[in-house]
């Protein structure tokens, strides 16, 4: 039986939009991703910018949380390690944020007898 929704298999591949995965981690506090442009032959495409990512754990009472980041502005794997604590710090500031809402709005909430 179908409801006539996308499935799995639906899947396509947008080859101008591809990017080799390349992972750099201290063994400790964090890991930094570089996404690598490349074409559909797997040659770099030098048209476009690659993009770095970071990657660590906050330790919480509840357990570890993880957090990820886009590390703006970065052009090589060094810029990328000078600005992963900032950016860090703003993703974590935006999750307290977005957690302070979400607390907000559900005590705000009127409780019905």
């Amino acid at each position: 039986m179908s409801n006539g929704g996308p499935k799995i298999t639906d899947i396509k591949i947008d080859p101008h939009n591809l990017y080799r995965e390349e992972a750099f981690t201290d063994l400790t506090f964090a890991t930094i991703r570089r996404l690598t442009p490349v074409k559909l032959d797997g040659s770099v495409d030098e048209s476009r910018e690659p993009i770095f990512t970071g990657m660590t754990q906050l330790m919480s009472p509840n357990g570890p949380i993880p957090v990820q980041c886009l590390i703006e502005g970065a052009k090589t794997l060094q810029e990328a390690a000078d600005k992963l604590p900032a950016a860090i710090e703003k993703t974590v500031q935006a999750m307290i944020a977005e957690a302070k809402e979400l607390e907000r709005q559900e005590a705000s909430k009127i409780i019905m007898p």
